[in-house]
């Protein structure tokens, strides 16, 4: 004997919501449920096509997309009521299928648009041309060649822009920021190399956010004016660059932090660090409002000029009030005691941040009891320092003589409290 069916006399927007949640070719299926339920996928707010994130990228599925797959998707936004607040599109295309994609964008456009939009075209990446969605709000791209159409007037709603192993020149892609009025949050990372290198020149009056990483298709890029900017992340993800391409990056990593020297909060991982020990950095340099530094390094790839390009950025922050540092190590025993012999005769003279202001440091790393010298050097130095945290990474081991260590430390201030988090329990250490 059949009950009640509740669920479909639920109200319209909630069972939207509910098909939201399923795959498209489940959502459209449920028509069949009853008559309260046809056509009522064709309201989705979001429509994700093609391969999922992460799915059959590594091995596994590597057929590239059919001509009849674009078209069932070219029938699925046509039967849509109305413009989509997310359209998703993951899969592998030939080189011969970039008019059907472009087709299928500017169906979108002429379904009202789209708020964010999501392409990645696996192993080959495509050409798009860009539509005017004027409501769009975020755009990620994704192994893409990137066109402005003829007439371009940017896209004034949008608020974030991340561009992944994208290939675009330096006019179009300045273009797209500058005209982008309203954009807070950008992330450029592994730029396509083409014949021209790109030349960035950030201009954009309510950024916030950068991310940027920086890579042999970078001739250059710095921040023109960003008067909201707050924080910048730097990145250079090749971990065993030469001498001679880390000094080739050496004056783009420079020109960039000179560029972002008013920003509160700055994000570095150690190949930047390697790039600035190979040039001469200058003297009378400041972040003249930094409150926030975050460290991301190999212990085993640093050496003494990469220490001193490390204390010549702590002598560039007089301001700082909190140091975070992500310390990798992978066994190199002969190394370590050497940089941190190098490190503990360091003087602090000149690092006012020590003197004045640092009141808080977290070291998370996979090997406390080799990190145990960075962090008596900060004990030993910073003079209102407040609280410093050890996080032990889930497979480090923590020696029983490490509390010993810590607690043989002079410490300047005597209201320092030294906390070692392991598997997320906190040990509290007096140190005297």
């Amino acid at each position: 004997m059949g009950g009640v069916d509740r669920i479909s006399a639920l109200p319209d927007e909630i069972k939207i919501s509910i098909l939201s949640r399923l795959k498209v070719k489940y959502a459209i299926r449920t028509s069949a449920l009853a008559r309260s339920w046809r056509h009522l996928w064709t309201h989705l707010p979001c429509l994700r096509l093609g391969l999922r994130p992460y799915q059959d990228r590594l091995g596994g599925n590597t057929a590239s997309v059919t001509t009849d797959w674009i078209e069932r998707a070219h029938h699925l936004v046509s039967s849509l009521r109305g413009p989509l607040d997310l359209f998703e599109l993951i899969h592998r295309f030939t080189s011969d299928q970039a008019p059907l994609i472009q087709r299928l964008l500017h169906l979108l456009l002429q379904k009202g648009g789209v708020e964010k939009l999501y392409l990645e075209f696996l192993y080959h990446p495509q050409l798009v041309h860009l539509p005017p969605f004027h409501s769009l709000k975020v755009l990620q791209l994704c192994k893409c060649h990137v066109l402005l159409p003829n007439g371009f007037q940017g896209f004034r709603s949008l608020t974030t822009l991340e561009l992944d192993h994208v290939q675009i020149s330096s006019d179009h892609l300045n273009f797209l920021i500058h005209t982008s009025n309203n954009l807070t949050t950008f992330l450029g990372s592994e730029f396509l190399v083409s014949e021209d290198p790109l030349s960035i020149t950030i201009t954009s009056p309510l950024l916030r956010h950068l991310t940027f990483e920086i890579d042999d298709s970078i001739e250059k890029v710095s921040v023109s004016s960003a008067p909201c900017l707050e924080k910048v992340e730097i990145m250079d993800c090749i971990l065993n660059r030469t001498d001679s391409s880390s000094k080739k990056l050496a004056p783009v990593a420079l020109g960039l932090l000179v560029s972002v020297a008013t920003v509160s909060s700055l994000n570095l991982e150690s190949n930047i660090l390697r790039s600035l020990s190979l040039v001469t950095l200058p003297i009378d340099f400041s972040f003249s409002q930094l409150r926030s530094l975050s460290f991301d390094f190999y212990i085993d790839t640093m050496n003494e000029r990469m220490c001193d390009a490390f204390f010549w950025l702590l002598r560039s922050m007089p301001f700082l009030e909190e140091l975070n540092l992500l310390y990798e190590y992978s066994g190199q025993i002969n190394r370590v005691v050497i940089l941190m012999e190098e490190l503990l005769g360091k003087e602090s003279d000149g690092i006012s941040c020590l003197n004045q202001t640092l009141k808080s440091v977290t070291i998370s790393t996979s090997d406390i009891m080799n990190a145990i010298n960075f962090g008596k050097y900060i004990l030993l130095n910073a003079k209102v320092l407040k609280l410093m945290k050890f996080h032990c990474l889930k497979w480090s081991y923590v020696e029983p003589g490490i509390i010993e260590e810590l607690q043989k430390a002079e410490v300047t201030p005597s209201n320092a409290k030294v906390v070692i988090f392991c598997d997320n329990e906190g040990v509290t250490i007096n140190v005297k």
